[in-house]
């Protein structure tokens, strides 16, 4: 691995994977990598600002092709200025079929961590071969289409807690009056959730979250007219609440608990606040947590009777939490799954070799490379600083400029005179 790895983390415009990419970014500060991040949020309100126009909806379509070129296009210049031996990137990040055969062509390692169920969101068909590694939060048979397709650099990365933000809240005495409850849950509305809570109602029973318009038989339970709920306050819900309902979504009603195989990232952010939550049984689950680290439910009708369990057993609910905790603390951090990613790269595939990348020993004969090294010490610079912010650095100093100093300056000002488009 190169001695100053630099990764650019590309975050989504919005959804539910950027959270989860602001978390990668400090697990992966917390390992000491060179980062840069691109702010594709930053984009989100002009880019859903084209369909406020009063345009035909194709030539909507183009405008937002376009827009994500453009999107594309101010990466590649990160790319250009950073040199990044690996672009990560979260699932909807926008990064295009053009920017991403750009990368290949330059060797710079390209990764996915798609955080998604791919029966559902099926656009990894078009992106999967063209990244160099592709994460997933499940196995097979997703393994065999993505090989069948022509990616077989898959890396099974499941989701994870991050230690300094998913920690116990301890909350005021106001604040528990508005969050304390003996059931909650946090999430969206998805159909096999509006029936299986609504036996639930006339419980001491909390719902949190989005897209429930139209439930009226939980409507009473129903917090904040379903406002969406930041990562913030998620922390003062879960930890105020006796049991926390961790239900995983689906579009389908046949079967209320769906028996799928990923593991939300809920199950890990609960595990590692030490809050109690009864989750369904996944496919995947055994291999992240015993059934003494978590208490699960097959079916709706254990759920209720679980709930009703613990609600008067709280020294087993403590002993679960605890194990759990110490279980997510120890296996399912964020900075471990960076750590799996990079390691799984640099095994497998390599990292570029830049001329930056050069070994310390060669610098050691080179007198300018040598002056240029002391030079970025001296003004607190990093080895990735542009050329004009070191040169902002001298300006803003007092005192004799040193040789090095003074060549910056006469480059800085031939470049103004001679390339003024620059």
């Amino acid at each position: 691995m190169p001695e100053n790895l630099r990764v650019l983390v590309v975050l989504p415009m919005y959804g539910g994977s950027l959270p989860i990419g602001r978390y990668c970014v400090r697990a992966l500060e917390s390992l000491g990598i060179c980062l840069r991040v691109f702010e594709a949020p930053e984009f989100y309100s002009a880019f859903t600002g084209l369909r406020r126009l009063d345009l035909a909806p194709e030539m909507i379509s183009s405008l937002e092709h376009s827009f994500l070129q453009l999107v594309g296009q101010a990466i590649f210049a990160h790319v250009q200025s950073f040199e990044p031996h690996l672009v990560l990137a979260m699932a909807q990040a926008p990064m295009g079929k053009n920017l991403l055969l750009r990368l290949k062509r330059l060797g710079i390692r390209t990764a996915m961590w798609f955080v998604e169920d791919y029966a559902l969101f099926q656009y990894w068909k078009l992106y999967a071969p063209l990244y160099d590694l592709f994460c997933v939060i499940q196995k097979e048979p997703f393994f065999e289409e993505l090989a069948a397709i022509g990616q077989k650099q898959v890396l099974y990365l499941p989701l994870a807690a991050q230690p300094d933000f998913h920690t116990a809240y301890t909350l005021t005495s106001e604040e528990r009056k508005d969050y304390q409850a003996d059931i909650a849950f946090l999430g969206a509305g998805y159909p096999n959730r509006r029936l299986a809570f609504r036996p639930l109602a006339g419980k001491n029973f909390k719902i949190w979250g989005s897209d429930w318009d139209g439930e009226e038989l939980l409507a009473g339970n129903i917090q904040r007219q379903g406002q969406r709920i930041s990562a913030e306050e998620s922390r003062k819900i879960y930890c105020a609440s006796t049991i926390n309902l961790n239900l995983h979504s689906s579009v389908h009603t046949d079967s209320l608990v769906s028996h799928g195989d990923f593991v939300n990232p809920r199950t890990f952010e609960l595990a590692a606040m030490g809050a109690f939550q009864l989750v369904d049984k996944r496919r995947l689950l055994p291999e992240l947590f015993t059934d003494e680290e978590m208490a699960t439910f097959d079916t709706v009708e254990e759920m209720y009777s679980k709930i009703e369990y613990y609600l008067h057993h709280p020294k087993e609910r403590a002993a679960i939490t605890a194990k759990a905790q110490k279980r997510v603390l120890a296996c399912h951090t964020y900075a471990q799954r960076m750590q799996t990613l990079l390691a799984y790269l640099e095994k497998n595939l390599g990292f570029p070799n830049f001329a930056q990348d050069q070994p310390k020993a060669a610098k050691e004969d080179d007198p300018t490379a040598q002056a240029i090294d002391q030079l970025l010490q001296k003004l607190a610079a990093g080895p990735n600083a542009s050329f004009e912010e070191v040169v902002s650095r001298v300006r803003r100093q007092s005192g004799r400029l040193s040789p090095t100093e003074t060549s910056l300056l006469f480059l800085d000002e031939w470049r103004k005179l001679y390339l003024p488009g620059r």
